[in-house]
């Protein structure tokens, strides 16, 4: 008999057939809760998708499960703890969309720096009738000094576009050090402190954690430039959103770039969308054809590895092996 698999999420095709080739597949492409998956969740081996919150809830109802494999990098949604205290493998898909995001990352920091996106509705909305004057100006990024919190894949990959094509100066801040940045890109180590005082632009790329929920704060904004452009491509409870917003009205930094928010989709009247200041993206660092395959395929790897008794190319609690 087939190992059940659950794929929860949207997912291309041919990869879901490629499953159903091995597995007994339930394929639910619009899944809200783990409620949705009460029919099939008692006997499934396999859970894939992006997004579902497993914790003690669902586990509860999931006897058989052996391995979660997250269509993403972030792993929030993912009571790791729990997982592993159950003999549960879990995974993510790392590695694949470092470019992507950090091309998206970038061109957000660019957009708010040089008021993109505020400057193509000024033309579109028919009020450029004259050459632009400093009313539209907007501020250099080459050679100015470029903060990052959390040098990691992405990090690494931001820093390596900063430095290498805007000739930037590169201060990060990071659990440990990284060695491998400092080398390649001249990034000088600090604290989270000098780092938000020195850096011109700051952008923030940190995994959501206890430790990193609203590391950014009242007490952080004013510890910036007030020339400062903030940038949040991590996850947006590692920001106080009120207080991103007080900053941004009482012009205690000059502007924003945002991919992610507290509540997503972000609500029509959060104050955030209505300022000429802050660039609004929808949580699409990775979001390109060619990347979310890519990121899609790696889990369905993980996935067929796991229950085929092999270890998960991106495996995250690796202590479950030694059960």
């Amino acid at each position: 008999m087939k190992q059940k698999v659950i794929v929860y999420s949207e997912m291309p095709e041919d990869l879901v057939e490629n499953l159903k080739q091995q597995f007994d597949v339930k394929y639910y492409k619009n899944c809200n809760a783990y409620t949705d998956l009460l029919p099939d969740l008692e006997e499934a081996e396999g859970l894939i998708g992006s997004g579902l919150a497993v914790d003690r809830n669902l586990l509860d109802h999931a006897p058989a499960l052996k391995i979660v494999c997250n269509i993403a990098v972030g792993y929030n949604n993912l009571d790791i703890g729990e997982l592993t205290k159950r003999g549960v493998m879990a995974a993510n898909t790392p590695g694949v969309l470092d470019d992507t995001t950090a091309d998206t990352i970038f061109g957000l920091l660019l957009a708010a720096a040089r008021r993109f996106t505020e400057l193509d509705r000024y033309v579109k909305e028919g009020k450029w009738k004259e050459p632009v004057s400093e009313a539209q100006y907007g501020i250099d990024v080459h050679h100015k000094t470029l903060g990052i919190i959390g040098m990691g894949r992405i990090g690494s990959a931001i820093a390596k576009r900063a430095h290498r094509g805007f000739d930037m100066k590169i201060l990060y801040h990071n659990r440990s050090r990284h060695k491998e940045a400092e080398n390649a890109f001249d990034a000088t180590y600090c604290s989270l402190d000098e780092l938000l005082q020195k850096s011109d632009f700051i952008c923030l790329m940190t995994p959501l954690t206890p430790e990193t929920r609203h590391l950014i704060g009242d007490r952080e904004f004013r510890l910036m430039k007030k020339t400062a452009v903030f940038v949040n491509g991590s996850r947006g409870q590692t920001v106080d959103e009120a207080a991103l917003i007080r900053a941004l009205e009482n012009k205690s930094i000059l502007a924003a770039g945002l991919d992610v928010f507290d509540e997503e989709p972000v609500a029509a009247d959060n104050p955030l969308l209505k300022m000429e200041n802050v660039v609004t993206l929808p949580h699409i660092g990775s979001a390109t054809s060619e990347t979310r395959y890519a990121m899609a395929k790696l889990a369905a790897e993980n996935l067929t590895k796991g229950l085929l008794g092999e270890c998960p190319p991106s495996l995250i609690n690796r202590e479950v092996l030694q059960k």
